[in-house]
């Protein structure tokens, strides 16, 4: 399934490509029939896919942090609602219900998709919070037992201190960039959680455009869509890589 999906993306990427350099007609409508035929076949393939995620669903409702709870549950629910309607598009392409207005189950379809990848991130954002406030805490005790001060040799105290006036925007950008430097130690700590971001960010990209809120492109939908697909398939050879629950 993520072969066909990386297929299919850099089909799309390619077309782009061969339409902006002057390729003729003939490649380029080679090109998209190829990819038309990859996502049909990734449409046959993905009919049980919404009894998985209902099942999922099922499990995630399980969970002790009600935050995971609930971006997990929603997310998987908007999952199944995303693949139902894609069962729909792939009976309506395929000739079994000729009478599907495949525009409207496609906009339906990927505002589930939407939302799903919303929840994802909303998840990731939810993780993100928790490990920074980790680290922070271990960061300080650190300091505390060994009598430092702030992690560098930055002082944040003296000429710069909240109460001088002058002092508040250059205690902002140290914040900035402590807060910055914390969350680049936390995902290159944790690598399942910073391919989740990457995958989940470079798929939204896909449902705004086709959506029509945020006009992409081709070329970027492409692109986008086949980093996430390789990053699938990264997660499939190294299971480790995925991130948990």
């Amino acid at each position: 399934m993520g072969k066909l999906r990386a297929a299919q993306y850099a089909c799309s990427l390619l077309g782009h490509a061969l339409q902006k350099h002057g390729a003729s007609p003939e490649l380029q409508k080679q090109i998209r029939q190829l990819e038309g035929h990859l996502s049909l076949g990734r449409k046959l393939l993905r009919l049980g896919n919404s009894a998985d995620a209902l099942e999922s669903a099922k499990r995630a409702v399980h969970l002790s942090d009600v935050v995971l709870r609930f971006c997990i549950t929603v997310s998987h629910l908007n999952r199944a609602l995303y693949f139902a309607c894609d069962n729909v598009l792939w009976a309506g392409k395929s000739g079994l219900a000729p009478r599907v207005d495949q525009e409207k189950w496609a906009q339906r379809s990927f505002r589930y998709y939407l939302f799903s990848l919303i929840m994802n991130l909303s998840r990731d954002a939810y993780e993100i919070r928790l490990l920074m406030e980790q680290e922070s805490s271990a960061c300080s005790r650190r300091l505390k037992g060994s009598g430092g001060g702030v992690p560098g040799g930055i002082e944040t105290g003296g000429a710069g201190s909240p109460g001088t006036p002058g002092g508040s925007l250059p205690q902002v950008a140290l914040k900035l960039q402590l807060q910055v430097l914390l969350l680049a130690r936390v995902l290159r700590g944790h690598p399942p959680l910073l391919l989740d971001v990457v995958r989940n960010a470079c798929d939204l990209f896909i449902p705004l455009d086709k959506l029509g809120l945020w006009r992409c492109g081709p070329g970027i939908v492409g692109f986008c869509g086949l980093v996430s697909s390789i990053l699938s398939i990264l997660t499939l050879i190294c299971p480790w890589l995925r991130l948990k629950p």
